[in-house]
Order: C-alpha cells, then sequence, then structure tokens
C-alpha cells in the first residue's frame, strides 16, 4: 500500500509541514527509516536522530524541528503512529468457510473462518467474520463474538464467552479450572468444582500462554478493550475493568477485583480479594498485598506504598551501610563518654 501524507492526515488529522503528496510505503524507526518511510519520534531522547534519519517524512509533536523535509505534527504522535501502522498493515482477509478436517457441533456464521482439526462443541455459536487458526478448541456452550480472531491451539473451555473483534493468541487457554481446594485434618485436598464462567468483553486482546480461570460460583469477567500481554495468570472469580492493560507474567489471585484504565507493569502480582480503584498504574515487579482505593502510580515489593513516598523511602535504603558505621561510631563515642562519667 502506498499513502501520500495529504491523504493520512484526511483520516488522521494532524498538521503537514512540507510536500503533501510524500508518498509513504512503510512505517519505520528514526534510526533504521529509509526514502519512502514515515518514522516518528515519541521519545524525546531520540530527537537528536532527526538530524540523521533517511524518513521520507516524521510524525511529531509541534513545533516542527529540524530534519527530514516533511512531517506531521500532532499532539500525540505515538498514537498517531499506530493508526497508521494499522492502516499500512491490515490484517489479512481470510476465506470464508470450514476446513474438512475441523469437528463442528455447534452453529458457525457462513462468514467465519475455520481451520483445521478444530473442534467446536455442542451449543457453540461462533459469529461472523471470526476467525479460529488451526488446532483449536471450543467447548461446548462456548460463544465468540463477530469479527474476533483465534491464533492456533487456543483452548476456550465450555460455557465461556468471548466478546466482538478480540484477539486470542496461540497457547492461551479460557476457562480451565480456578485453583480451589479445601483442607482435610489429614493433610488431603478436596476439590472444589469451578462452575462459573468466563465473560470477556469487546476488543480484548490476550497474549499467548495467558491463562484465565473460570469463576468458582460466580463468573471471571474482562471488561471490554482489556489488553493482557504473554503469559499472565488471572484466577478464578477475578474482575478486570474496561481498558485496563498487564505486561507479561502478572499474576492475579482469586477474586481480586481491579478498575478500569488501569497499568500492571509486568512481573507484578496482586494477591486474592483486593480492590483496585480505577486509573492505578502498578509498576512492573510490584507486589500489590493490600487493596489500592486512590487512583495514581504505586512501586515496590514489601511493602508496596504510593510511589512518591517508595522512591524516599528506597533512596534511604541505599545508605544503610554508611548509617549503621555513623551508628556503631556514635555508640562508642556513647560508652566512651559513659565510662569518663
Amino acid at each position: 500500500m502506498i499513502l501520500r501524507l495529504d491523504q493520512i492526515v484526511a483520516r488522521f488529522g494532524g498538521e503537514i509541514v512540507g510536500a503533501g503528496d510524500t508518498a509513504i510505503a512503510r512505517i519505520a524507526t528514526l534510526e533504521n527509516a529509509g526514502p519512502g518511510d514515515l518514522a516518528f519520534l515519541a521519545n524525546p531522547k531520540y530527537r537528536h536522530q532527526l538530524t540523521t534519519t533517511r524518513a521520507a517524512a516524521v510524525i511529531m509533536a509541534p513545533p516542527a524541528a529540524d530534519g527530514p523535509a516533511a512531517a506531521i505534527l500532532t499532539p500525540q504522535p505515538y498514537l498517531y503512529y499506530a493508526r497508521v501502522a494499522q492502516w499500512l498493515n491490515p490484517l489479512p482477509v481470510p476465506v470464508a468457510g470450514v476446513h474438512s478436517s475441523a469437528v463442528v457441533e455447534g452453529e458457525v456464521a457462513a462468514s467465519a473462518s475455520i481451520g483445521p482439526n478444530v473442534w467446536i462443541g455442542p451449543a457453540a455459536k461462533v459469529g461472523a467474520e471470526v476467525v479460529i487458526a488451526a488446532n483449536c478448541s471450543i467447548g461446548a456452550g462456548v460463544e465468540i463474538g463477530a469479527g474476533s480472531r483465534l491464533a492456533p491451539n487456543v483452548t476456550i473451555y465450555c460455557g465461556s464467552r468471548l466478546g466482538a473483534r478480540c484477539l486470542v493468541h496461540s497457547g492461551a487457554v479460557i476457562g480451565a479450572d480456578g485453583f480451589g481446594f479445601a483442607r482435610e485434618a489429614t493433610g488431603a485436598w478436596v476439590k472444589i468444582p469451578q462452575v462459573g464462567r468466563v465473560l470477556i468483553g469487546d476488543d480484548v486482546e490476550i497474549g499467548a500462554g495467558t491463562t484465565i480461570d473460570r469463576g468458582a460460583l460466580g463468573d471471571t469477567v474482562i471488561g471490554d478493550g482489556v489488553k493482557l500481554d504473554n503469559q499472565i495468570q488471572v484466577g478464578h472469580n477475578v474482575r478486570i475493568g474496561a481498558h485496563t492493560a498487564m505486561a507479561g507474567c502478572v499474576g492475579i489471585a482469586g477474586s481480586a477485583v481491579i478498575g478500569a484504565r488501569c497499568t500492571v507493569g509486568g512481573g507484578a502480582v496482586i494477591l486474592g480479594h483486593l480492590q483496585i480503584t480505577d486509573d492505578v498504574d502498578v509498576a512492573a515487579g510490584t507486589l500489590v498485598a493490600k487493596s489500592i482505593r486512590n487512583a495514581g502510580t504505586y512501586s515496590g515489593a514489601v511493602p508496596f506504598l504510593e510511589r512518591g513516598d517508595w522512591l524516599k523511602n528506597f533512596s534511604r535504603l541505599r545508605h544503610l551501610d554508611a548509617m549503621a558505621d555513623k551508628i556503631r561510631a556514635l555508640e562508642q563515642r556513647l560508652a566512651a563518654l559513659e565510662k569518663k562519667s
């Protein structure tokens, strides 16, 4: 696909600097761009690359800077780049139909595309223009909304619901049993049946290897627009609010409730039965051991604190050895003074 800058601005807005008929074939970084490429400047620390980039044009925040002969000025260059990249790289349109090796016991829309060795269980419903790639397993009673796409080897257990325009990457498992057991006096564990469901909203993306457990009695609920990275564990009866995003290897224990528009950094752990309000940002590696009632940014392990307080305390931790030496010296001086008296 070849686009001109004026076509891009007509669609997404912004201000053109330079020739509007500049041709664009793809998106690239400032460092690696060449003729015909549209680069973007989102992080100020790369601003020096404007003078050396070979890009035909650059997306940047105003005001314009020295660099390529053409630019698109916009207040949010990273968001603008994402939209242009989607336009230049549309998803392939699969051929509708059911592969001869697939086993379909439920209902499949005529416009859906069902790949090799897919199993779709009894009473399952697959909506219009859904794509289910090879070797997926769709359990009984599962519902998949229009326009959703499943990469190869996705498993969705019985009764789960997936909204419209979702994207589920390979190896994801939706609706497996939650980790629920009661302990006998002997120490043996008695399994608690997990009879709830997983309910997933529209426009959700679920990364490779991510697991979302079904509820024990109620449902596990993932809100509209949620983005989950690879290898995330979502426990039973967890609720995640709309447009929350989580990076890889986050672990969420059962019955935690996470608000809307939150972000959770990679490797963070959220303990069970906690509540996190809307608009909270949790830094990578943070252990959330108690509920968060106020919006803001939180960091740390044991204990976690509001980010500003945690950074202040951590700056003191770096000087503990020096402080210990000073305390020992003061103790020795005090002991010497006491002997004299």
